[in-house]
């Protein structure tokens, strides 16, 4: 069954990277402003952030297996609108619906994840996780580019609706529920208090933050850098190709015993130094093979953050509140991934140092982990 929620987890991610190409274009197609092309590109990131709380609590109170499904058959139908749309305020309605609904996805299928993995293997089960993202980010602009560059954007939409609803038939048919609480009563909104005191869920929620305001740094200031320095836009998905693969590769060697061995909040401060380091370079490099260079360190840094942090997730709910803790962990995740792109895009219009901006907000985070871990310390020796 791990190997069918891996493929849940690239299916599920496939949906959002496969229309980063598109999405732009479509709503000009549609007479959008760039007003409101922007609002169209985040809303389903903030909507997500909500759609990843609301599940996260339904995930816990209904099951894995149920809210999987619903959001799954919901994503569907919701594809599905998307060529029947001939407005931009329409697109940006079912942008908005879209966010909502594939929030349930994500929480859903990591609570299964960490309700399937024993304590000792749970870094490497969070590490196949992290390369079926990788493979979803590789395929996913590919296939939505090439589509688009056809002038058959409708098609993106449909050929993924047949993914989702073929996907379904799976959860449905084949995946057995990990947990369902007897006693719904007891599964209360009020929970989500103490998760959100618990020291290592409030790290993990962190580390995910800032990588998603790095990956949101890539997506806006990657592009300006390299034709900053005379290169074609095929430079930018090569340098971006990179790190996914460099991280795919630590993923899936035997270097991926790593996150087993190693205390994972280790992993994730090395992680996100690392990161932000990557950033500084990137703000010095003229030539390619620079770029490439240094989007090979960044991938390690990404490699080492995000089996931990889940693993950090897992570790620190129950399956009474595993739902909630992924949904908390994914709205930091959906809130970098708005702050990351807006955030940069400002700072380039200001004083324009975008990668020097988030390198400094990288080492900041790292030092703010240090920190909640030496006063998590304390407050154990003093109780």
């Amino acid at each position: 069954m791990k190997k069918l929620l891996y493929f849940i987890i690239v299916v599920s991610f496939i949906d959002t990277f496969i229309q980063l190409p598109i999405i732009t274009p479509y709503a000009k197609s549609l007479g959008a402003s760039h007003m409101l092309t922007g609002a169209i590109v985040a809303v389903y990131s903030l909507t997500n952030m909500f759609g990843n709380i609301l599940g996260g609590h339904w995930i816990d109170k209904y099951g894995r297996k149920r809210m999987l499904f619903i959001g799954m058959i919901s994503v569907t139908v919701i594809l599905l609108l998307y060529p029947l749309a001939a407005t931009g305020f329409q697109l940006f309605i079912i942008r908005l619906l879209h966010g909502l609904a594939g929030g349930f996805l994500i929480p859903s299928a990591f609570a299964y994840v960490g309700d399937q993995t024993r304590a000792g293997s749970r870094g490497k089960a969070m590490a196949f996780t992290g390369a079926a993202i990788g493979i979803a980010a590789i395929v996913g602009p590919a296939v939505g580019g090439a589509l688009a560059a056809r002038g058959q954007i409708e098609y993106v939409f449909i050929l993924v609706a047949g993914l989702f609803l073929f996907t379904s038939f799976l959860v449905l048919r084949y995946i057995e529920e990990s947990f369902v609480s007897r006693d719904r009563s007891k599964v209360h909104v009020k929970h989500f208090i103490p998760l959100l005191k618990n020291p290592l869920l409030l790290q993990a929620s962190l580390a995910a933050f800032g990588l998603m305001i790095s990956n949101g740094t890539l997506a806006f200031a990657l592009p300006l850098k390299v034709e900053a320095i005379g290169l074609d836009a095929s430079a930018t998905g090569a340098l971006l190709s990179t790190f996914g693969i460099m991280a795919i590769i630590v993923f899936l060697t035997p270097i991926n015993k790593i996150y087993d061995h190693t205390e994972p909040l280790i992993l994730v401060g090395t992680g996100i130094f690392i990161i932000g380091s990557a950033m500084l370079l990137l703000s010095y490099v003229t030539m390619f093979w620079t770029g490439i260079l240094t989007m090979i360190v960044y991938g390690i840094g990404f490699a080492f953050v995000f089996p931990s942090m889940n693993r950090m997730v897992t570790e620190s709910s129950s399956k009474i509140d595993r739902g909630k803790a992924y949904g908390i962990f994914y709205a930091f995740f959906s809130l970098g991934v708005v702050a990351g792109s807006s955030v940069s895009g400002a700072i380039a219009e200001w004083w324009g140092i975008p990668f020097i901006f988030t390198a400094i907000v990288m080492f900041i985070i790292c030092t703010t982990l240090y920190v909640i871990d030496r006063v998590r310390k304390k407050l154990r020796i003093h109780l």
